[in-house]
């Protein structure tokens, strides 16, 4: 009871068939489902009485090592942090569980987002608190009476996941509220000017607004977003008399590419003069974009925005240099 138990889980995510045993005494339709071995480790240790509190991504694996060239080798392992769950543990329906995630996970996913988690490794860490609100009970059970399945739980964190990284919208201007529905949809593709102006009315702005701005291209009744590398070099948001969240993160993300984490310092120093809130909002849109762009398999923009985020302490200490001032001590908690 006075310490956690940890697991170190490294296997190769793949999907398997219910064996016969547990076939057997179930119908054909529920004995063809598949089952992964990470819900299979999820399900035994809270089958065993633990609770599940902490689920991290630890990069465990080179990716230059001999085995991993040209395989598809491990990147991660997953370091699972667990406790004894009490006897006297409530059984929840399936709204109370829900109720449960809604109410804690934005927290704990702030947390997550303060403590510059790598957006690819952010909705791995998110299942531990919530997994953690689902094994504190005894069981989770659905309208009919069944016990709920770790599937099944893992899906509803991850669409509250979801909806609490959709909330995070309400910091943007509209025109990046634009560009991220644009984005989701189209990408950095070309798509219909009649479809961008519809959504643009939606948004509270005009393509023309947005192209003055700087982030969209609108010529032959056809509108994109602006690439990167298109973006002007000489571009300063004190200049800038149409500044959005959109641009602030495309420009960081250039600058870092071409000039490394020394000049996003620069850029980032200009721009929190103009707000000091401005970097970290561009941050988060970060994370947001690189949960699109991963579930849309954009490698390349995933990596992008995923390069942003893990600079960023780095990015932000260097700050410093540009503001005249020393760097702070952070407490570690």
């Amino acid at each position: 009871q006075d310490f956690p138990l940890t697991v170190y889980y490294a296997f190769k995510q793949s999907e398997e068939e219910e064996s016969d045993i547990e076939s057997k005494s179930k119908s054909n339709k529920e004995s063809s489902r598949s089952s992964t071995g990470w819900e299979t480790m999820l399900e035994g240790l809270i089958k065993a009485g633990f609770s599940i509190n902490g689920t991290w991504p630890m990069r465990t694996e080179l990716a230059n090592r001999s085995v991993g060239l040209g395989t598809n080798a491990l990147a991660s392992s997953i370091v699972l942090v667990c406790r004894a769950r009490p006897e006297t543990a409530a059984v929840a329906t399936r709204r109370e569980f829900l109720y449960a995630l809604k109410k804690e996970l934005p927290n704990a996913l702030r947390a997550l987002q303060h403590g510059n988690i790598a957006p690819v490794d952010l909705a791995q860490a998110a299942i531990g608190p919530g997994m953690s609100i689902f094994s504190r009970y005894s069981k989770v059970v659905e309208s009919d009476g069944s016990p709920m399945s770790v599937k099944v739980a893992l899906q509803l964190i991850n669409q509250t996941l979801d909806e609490v990284l959709s909330e995070q919208e309400s910091e943007y201007d509209a025109d990046t509220r634009w560009a991220l529905a644009w984005y989701e949809q189209f990408g950095i593709n070309e798509g219909s000017y009649g479809d961008a102006e519809t959504l643009s009315k939606a948004k509270n702005t005009s393509v023309d607004g947005m192209v003055e701005a700087g982030i969209v291209v609108s010529r032959s009744g056809k509108v994109r977003l602006l690439k990167r590398e298109e973006l002007p070099e000489d571009w300063s948001p004190s200049t800038d008399n149409r500044l959005t969240v959109w641009e602030v993160t495309q420009h960081l993300i250039q600058i870092l590419s071409q000039k490394g984490e020394q000049g996003a310092a620069q850029l980032l120093t200009k721009i929190e003069k103009q707000s000091s809130s401005l970097g970290e909002i561009a941050r988060d849109l970060a994370y947001r974009l690189y949960t699109t762009s991963e579930k849309k398999k954009w490698s390349e923009e995933a990596r992008s925005y995923n390069s942003l985020v893990v600079s960023w302490p780095e990015i932000k200490r260097l700050t410093s240099q540009f503001e005249g001032s020393a760097p702070e001590q952070k407490n570690l908690f």
